[in-house]
């Protein structure tokens, strides 16, 4: 492949989006978790959960903060290196971004700050409200960031105006109840919430291996096993609708990520395993698994799911739509007004086909009299590379089961073996740390390389989206990015390990003295019961 501006700025902003996005799926999920455990310690007024709330709720900080300042970074570049995207679209894709920042950041920074400074000076239904809106905010900036990535994934509510040159909103409530956008931020937040369950039983079940903090630990186990296991089963019923959502909006992405080539009969077979070739168009050594691909994609045991092959044969009918549009475009920006109306209505006939013929820009600099060779270019373009989304997907699906299955390991073990769990168990748990990360950009990978050779699928090409920026500039910024990020990773690291060792040391000795009371009532219910057993 060659190695242009183009793959360099899309180096740049996979680098930097999934640098950011490993901070994003922790503060999404912790911050429910302290939520819920400050709940617990405002209805029990036991000081144990607050000791529980302030020690997670400090490494939710710390990882808030890093991960503002990735994002905030990240998002200079749409227009630095994406300029003509954002010239393009800026006015559906700017739309949820401002309220992301007006409504959910605001709400999320304001409270983060009473929630860490508010203890002594707010009452404790006062401070438990203040918990509760940094952990919405949290969630609201993951809804708005998701329904504009889901517009560039099925781009609804929004037509090409002629005069302008751009992309213009039609209808908001098509764009924020999009059903591709609304499924992706479940299953995201949900993937964050199993992030945050598997962090918070890994750090909990090191302090049991070493014997520290035991309360905290073993109450901590339980609150992420239970919410953590409810999460993992969300993360796979919603993976399985944003398959459904695909065979609709984005059959390539569907057939690339199943290595299926060619339309198979009614249902299709999932491929369990297999080794995906591009040239020769086959899944060597596949496995399949029947039926199971036709009713996740189809929701039936009749419907076809179509093929790479077939899908670039209509790729090919809708550049040559696309062609006419673009012809049409030429005569309406030359006439503007004085346009006959014939080309008006072949516009709108082919208006929804424009961004196909948008594809031959990288072959011919006229579109509109393209050769059959660059057309068939062109259409194979369409198709991602196969083997990276086939495996991508598959490592994350496979993750996700690992969680349920662990999640429901330590659930049973907290609900009905007394807290009690195997060193070996342990010793999993704390290697398990890093998997969600692993399985979470993983699944960002699969949504976003997925959608190529488009910036917004069937409008707008990545090709003809970047800023006309040279090479030198954008390898510039790249290292740039990268020392930064690596500064600010290690910066976290360093913090997060800091704090994790040191342990729960706020509050200890009102814990300590609670507990102490807390044996004490219980010694006296069993001497209680003791007694009154001989009378009855």
């Amino acid at each position: 492949m060659e190695f242009g501006i183009v793959e360099l700025s899309r180096l740049q902003f996979a680098t930097t989006a999934m640098f950011h996005f490993l901070f994003v799926p922790l503060t999404i999920g912790l911050s429910i978790i302290v939520a819920i455990m400050e709940t617990v310690y405002v209805m029990t007024n036991r000081p144990i959960w607050r000791q529980m709330t302030k020690f997670w709720g400090a490494l939710f900080g710390i990882n808030f903060a890093i991960g503002v300042a990735t994002g905030i970074t990240m998002e200079f570049q749409f227009g630095m290196n994406w300029s003509y995207y954002s010239q393009y679209v800026g006015d559906i894709f700017g739309a949820p971004l401002a309220i992301e920042g007006l409504m959910a950041f605001f709400l999320e920074a304001t409270f983060v700050g009473l929630f860490f400074f508010g203890w002594d000076k707010l009452s404790k239904v006062a401070h438990l409200a203040v918990a509760w809106l940094v952990a919405i905010g949290s969630n609201f900036s993951a809804l708005w960031i998701l329904i504009a990535n889901g517009w560039m994934q099925d781009p609804v509510g929004a037509e090409f105006n002629p005069m302008t040159m751009r992309m213009e909103m039609t209808d908001f409530w098509a764009v924020l109840f999009n059903e591709v956008a609304q499924a992706k931020f479940v299953h995201t937040v949900s993937a964050g919430y199993v992030t945050a369950s598997v962090f918070v039983l890994g750090v909990s079940a090191w302090y049991l291996l070493r014997d520290r903090h035991v309360e905290l630990a073993r109450r901590s186990i339980a609150v992420a096993a239970a919410f953590g296991l409810a999460s993992a089963f969300s993360v796979v019923l919603l993976g399985d609708e944003s398959g459904y959502n695909a065979t609709h909006s984005q059959k390539m992405k569907l057939a690339a990520i199943e290595g299926m080539w060619h339309t198979e009969p009614a249902p299709a077979a999932i491929t369990a395993f297999g080794f995906p070739d591009q040239e020769a168009r086959e899944t060597h050594y596949a496995i399949h698994i029947p039926y199971v691909m036709g009713l996740i994609g189809t929701r039936s045991l009749t419907a076809e799911i179509p093929g790479i092959t077939e899908l670039v044969e209509q790729a090919e009918v809708r550049i040559r739509s696309g062609m006419i549009a673009y012809e049409a475009l030429l005569t309406l920006r030359a006439e503007r007004e004085a346009t006959p109306a014939v080309v008006k209505d072949t516009f709108e006939l082919h208006s929804a086909d424009l961004g196909f013929a948008l594809l031959l820009r990288k072959y011919t600099d006229t579109p509109h009299l393209a050769t059959e060779a660059q057309i068939k270019m062109a259409a194979n373009d369409t198709v991602p590379t196969v083997w990276p989304l086939f495996w991508a997907f598959r490592i994350m699906a496979g993750l996700g089961f690992l969680f349920i299955g662990t999640m429901i390991y330590f659930f049973y073990r907290a609900s009905f073996k007394r807290m009690q769990f195997p060193r070996p168990a342990l010793h999993m748990a704390v290697w398990m740390i890093p998997a969600p990360w692993i399985a979470a950009e993983m699944g960002w990978f699969v949504a976003e390389f997925g959608r190529q050779p488009w910036t917004v699928d069937g409008v707008l090409p990545t090709a003809m989206s970047v800023s006309a920026l040279s090479m030198t500039e954008v390898a510039i910024t790249l290292a740039g990015f990268v020392i930064f990020y690596s500064v600010l990773f290690v910066v976290e690291m360093g913090l997060m390990l800091k704090y994790i060792r040191k342990g729960p040391f706020l509050e200890v000795a009102e814990t300590e003295a609670w507990m102490k009371r807390h044996e004490i009532r219980l010694m006296g219910r069993k001497n209680a019961d003791a007694i009154a057993m001989p009378a009855e």
